[in-house]
């Protein structure tokens, strides 16, 4: 990582004009002088932004990265909302054929392997992704989010075990046993023995599980009653350092469309499905449904998505390179079980169980989802258009927005993904056609710990593009090329600014950092 170039501190004037330049066009012209005022003051010659300008490149000198900590604290470790839905994202694998449960435990096996080979490239400092940081591939499997009554915290612990999920119980397994590494074999007679110590009540444990779908202040002050007990605080460590989850789901009971699949994903159907089958804090959790429904949720704090993606692609390939021949394997009676974790739960335990389980039943019924398949062209055309298919689609999201916002809608830039934006419009009234400040990723790896920043997409030339599609002119009308040409040039626009954001020069990151004094409190905003 040290051969990589540190994050560098954008230009003050640069950062303020670009500030100015992409928010004029998002509020009236009363709003908009108090906000020059406002910037021109912060810039003035000797001034507080030259001030705090400085105090950003000293840190830059004598950090890694001047920026990392501020930006992860914002954008997660200080967020006290529930993860499922609000931060952690998932992937939804294709359907799967299996005609038996022990169909999805060969799938479950072989996922198992392929994930545990992955760490080998990883922990053998493989250069899984070009000229670029890869300290978020380190956190892939060794790190966890530890709830905090205030702010989270992200802990490190490389194990070298599995936890297997089903019904709500929790199973550590082992993927050596001695000197030996167990086989596809081995690892399905491993879950086959899972499965079926769970189709009975005899030694059910509390679903702890459902904690970890609960508040961030909620789950912290039940996890600090759960550590006062020693049997608990041993199954929380084997949780935190395991390197993956693997949840062995029941079937859900619904139709599997693509967006039921990729509702369960996200919450697992709640408690009365297999929301309790979860443990939202490893940044890895694979979900394999013996209906076929399977993916994987990220807890999102320590990496982007481009990491979880091509993870998975390496353990999907690994799947289906793997042999369809059986494999011999030690019979169950030669390997030691895989241990249950157990867990000692006080009445205040049970009552924020009842408490966290009514809390995701009601994300679950307050979400959602439509699934759109758009099948008139893909990205091989629009780049004959010469245009670029990121770009293409964020101006799409920009017009349909513009087509259905209305003025009194209460958004900002906490639109944090592009799809929340589409999820908005189905919501809103047709009235005042307006756009609103969107937040879209550029990635900083090529920078050390880089991680994201943020592209303004709702550029000038998005909403120009907006308005000449929307006028309420025919198409006829219209001159030949005109929307055409504006959708051309917000398309140049919107590149120019990804590859700006992607150099590190966004001014995001320095507003963001001149707003906090040396504890970490708010001083000064734009």
């Amino acid at each position: 990582m040290e051969e990589l170039p540190k994050l560098p501190v954008p230009d003050l004037k640069l950062s303020l004009d670009s500030y100015l330049r992409s928010v004029k066009h998002l509020v009236s012209d009363t709003q908009f002088g108090k906000t020059r005022a406002a910037v021109e003051a912060f810039g003035r010659a000797g001034g507080v932004g030259e001030t705090l300008q400085e105090q950003l490149r000293e840190k830059r000198e004598n950090t890694e990265n001047w920026v990392y900590d501020v930006w992860l604290d914002d954008m997660y470790l200080k967020n006290r909302l529930a993860l499922p839905v609000n931060s952690s994202p998932a992937l939804v694998f294709p359907k799967q054929p299996f005609r038996h449960y022990r169909d999805s435990l060969t799938f479950a096996a072989r996922l198992i392997l392929g994930v545990s080979q992955y760490k080998t490239l990883v922990d053998g400092k493989a250069q899984l992704d070009g000229h670029l940081c890869m300290d978020q591939y380190q956190r892939l499997f060794s790190s966890s989010r530890r709830a905090g009554l205030q702010r989270d915290t992200l802990v490190t612990a490389d194990g070298a075990h599995v936890i297997v999920a089903c019904r709500s119980q929790f199973f550590v397994l082992n993927l050596t046993e001695g000197s030996c590494r167990l086989n596809e074999a081995d690892v399905q007679a491993q879950l086959q023995w899972i499965y079926e110590q769970t189709q009975t009540q005899t030694q059910t444990q509390p679903a702890v599980g459902l904690l970890t779908a609960d508040g961030r202040a909620d789950w912290a002050s039940a996890r600090e009653q759960l550590l006062k007990d020693p049997v608990s605080r041993e199954s929380v460590e084997l949780m935190e350092s395991c390197m993956c989850v693997v949840c062995l789901d029941d079937p859900a009971g619904l139709d599997p469309s693509d967006a039921n699949r990729a509702s369960l994903m996200l919450h697992g159907g709640g408690q009365e499905k297999n929301g309790a089958n979860r443990w939202y804090d490893k940044p890895l959790q694979f979900v394999i449904g013996a209906d076929g429904v399977c993916g994987v949720v990220c807890e999102h704090s320590p990496l982007e998505g481009i990491v979880l993606v091509e993870c998975t692609e390496h353990v999907l390939k690994h799947i289906r390179s793997s042999s369809c021949k059986p494999v011999s394997g030690r019979s169950v009676s030669e390997l030691p079980h895989p241990r249950r974790l157990l867990w000692k739960c006080s009445s205040g335990i049970r009552s924020a169980l009842a408490s966290a389980a009514d809390h995701l039943q009601r994300l679950v019924m307050d979400l959602d989802m439509s699934v759109f398949t758009f099948t008139a062209h893909g990205k091989e055309w629009i780049k004959r258009q010469k245009m670029s298919p990121d770009a293409y689609i964020q101006l799409a999201l920009q017009l349909a927005f513009y087509r259905y916002t209305h003025s009194c809608s209460p958004l900002s830039a906490g639109l944090s993904r592009p799809r929340l934006v589409v999820c908005v419009c189905v919501c809103v009234c047709r009235s005042h056609r307006r756009p609103v400040s969107t937040y879209e990723s550029a990635s900083l790896r090529r920078f050390r710990k880089g991680r994201v920043d943020n592209i303004r997409s709702a550029t000038p030339e998005a909403l120009a593009f907006a308005k000449a599609m929307t006028d309420g002119r025919a198409s006829t009308q219209r001159e030949d090329g005109e929307t055409a040409s504006g959708c051309r040039s917000a398309d140049t626009d919107h590149s120019s600014g990804r590859r700006r954001d992607g150099d590190g020069q966004s001014l995001t990151r320095t507003t963001r950092n001149g707003q906090r004094d040396e504890n970490g409190d708010a001083r000064h905003f734009l």
